[in-house]
């Protein structure tokens, strides 16, 4: 497998974001290894909170919910998915598998991490990914926070603004990353904030990643990764594992999803799940410290 890796001084003077990586080698899944990138905050011995970004931003998105978790006793861990942060960047978009990228969230976790009584926060195809990893895995979990996410299956039709989404991603000649998260928030965010976005791609072929990640969502019932994500879903359903339904009020892609889990999870059942206001599809930069006082509560009752 051949691989990019973004140098380190594009990670130079983040706004609000100076917290030193680290790093550990995966099997690629190809005869060689990937280096895997994650930042943390808070005591070691905290209770942890793995929080997993999505498509194309990065670790990054966390920034403003990291400290007020940390504070609060927690031990926060947001890794860099493959192909995006500071981890390495596969070249070719046949290296980048559904079941791969759950596969590497996954050592991360658990093989490296060794995490016991995992609060997941997850948004976007962090959930694609963390929701696989809880149901394959659930004695490691003891919460999960859904944010702005789903879990397709190809049985039902993805919305019309969604394929848009896509064909713009696979087709537009460079991607401007910075511009892209900012389209899909509601409020404005700063030429440095947009900058930190775009750190990790350097031109466009450190892009793979996020250019691929669209055409790995399950459309049909009979795609690749549908039959995996239907067992996790019926598993999610039956699971007792307590979850907080936390979406925004104006995300086109995933907005139906808040009431199917609602309705749905059985660990959903019973509880006031928020509604973060003024909020788009990146919920985390809009309000990630309402989000972040939101899970607070959630992980005190």
């Amino acid at each position: 497998m051949q691989i990019l890796r973004t140098p380190d001084d594009r990670f130079t003077g983040l706004p609000d974001f100076d917290y030193p990586p680290q790093y550990c080698d995966l099997s690629d899944d190809d005869g060689g290894t990937l280096r895997v990138a994650w930042v943390q905050d808070g005591p070691d011995d905290g209770e942890p909170i793995l929080m997993l970004h999505g498509e194309p931003s990065w670790s990054y998105l966390y920034r403003k919910m990291m400290p007020i978790l940390a504070e609060a006793g927690y031990r926060v861990i947001c890794p860099d998915l493959v192909g995006f942060g500071r981890s390495d960047k596969p070249t070719r978009a046949d290296d980048h598998t559904y079941a791969r990228h759950v596969e590497w969230m996954r050592a991360l976790a658990f093989d490296v991490l060794d995490l016991q009584g995992v609060t997941l926060v997850c948004q976007d195809w962090g959930g694609l990914i963390g929701l696989r990893m809880l149901t394959e895995n659930p004695d490691r979990f003891a919460r999960v926070v859904v944010a702005n996410t789903g879990l397709p299956t190809g049985d039902v039709p993805m919305p019309k603004v969604w394929w848009r989404f896509r064909e713009t991603i696979e087709t537009a000649p460079t991607l401007e990353i910075g511009w892209g998260v900012q389209a899909a928030c509601r409020r404005p965010m700063s030429d440095a904030v947009r900058a930190g976005y775009d750190a990790p791609f350097p031109d466009d072929s450190y892009c793979v990643g996020p250019r691929t990640m669209p055409s790995l969502i399950p459309t049909t019932p009979d795609d690749v990764s549908a039959a995996a994500n239907r067992a996790a879903w019926a598993a999610l359903c039956a699971s007792e594992i307590p979850m907080l339904v936390a979406f925004s009020d104006n995300d086109p892609f995933t907005g139906a999803m808040a009431p199917i889990f609602q309705r749905e999870m059985r660990g959903a059942r019973g509880r006031a799940h928020p509604v973060i206001h003024d909020a788009g599809h990146f919920l985390q930069e809009d309000a990630g410290e309402e989000l972040a006082r939101h899970v607070l509560e959630f992980l005190r009752h």
